[in-house]
């Protein structure tokens, strides 16, 4: 980890930059990339103040503690920091676990308000498709093999994703964005 220290109303110590850097190596091990910690250490009347902030690895967290003795105070703004990082990295991990779990078909229920005829809320399902490229010729031929209702593929021609359905006609109908 990158560290900066700053003294204020403090002579600069190595023994102070020393312990601080060591004991912000513990945090490496939450993070999984590199990142910098600016670190203020100050002295006002009998109140050490220990201020730090840490940014890299998609999170910044920062931590402010005043003791009658610099050290206690950097040990207690590391163990707040500590306790942020982990569970701001809990919350990165559930977001990520409810994430895949619904990456396959699942549904969701939707609870507006009824309408007059429906006391019912509707309910709409979700699903991932595998899409290739093809032409237009080759998605009407696909999809006359299968009974689906449209084939979502990208267009071989203009490299982007079209729609091809069936019309209330008979015919098919082809939805493509514009340029």
């Amino acid at each position: 980890m990158q560290t900066s220290v700053t003294f204020k109303n403090l002579d600069p110590s190595d023994n102070l930059k020393s312990y601080v850097g060591n004991k912000l190596d513990r945090f490496d091990r939450f993070l999984d990339n590199p990142a910098e910690a600016k670190v203020v250490l100050s002295i006002e009347k009998f109140r050490h103040t220990a201020e730090i902030n840490i940014v890299g690895d998609r999170l910044k967290v920062k931590g402010k503690e005043e003791t009658n003795d610099m050290y206690s105070a950097i040990d207690i703004v590391l163990d707040k920091l500590e306790k942020q990082i982990k569970k701001i990295k809990q919350k990165i991990k559930d977001k990520h676990k409810d994430r895949r779990s619904t990456k396959n078909a699942s549904a969701i229920n939707l609870n507006n308000s009824p309408g007059p005829d429906d006391d019912e809320p509707k309910e709409i399902i979700i699903t991932n498709i595998d899409y290739k490229p093809m032409d237009i010729d080759e998605a009407v031929m696909q999809m006359e093999m299968s009974n689906n209702a449209f084939l979502v593929f990208t267009n071989a021609k203009t490299d982007r994703l079209n729609v091809l359905y069936h019309r209330n006609d008979g015919n098919y109908g082809v939805i493509q964005p514009n340029h």
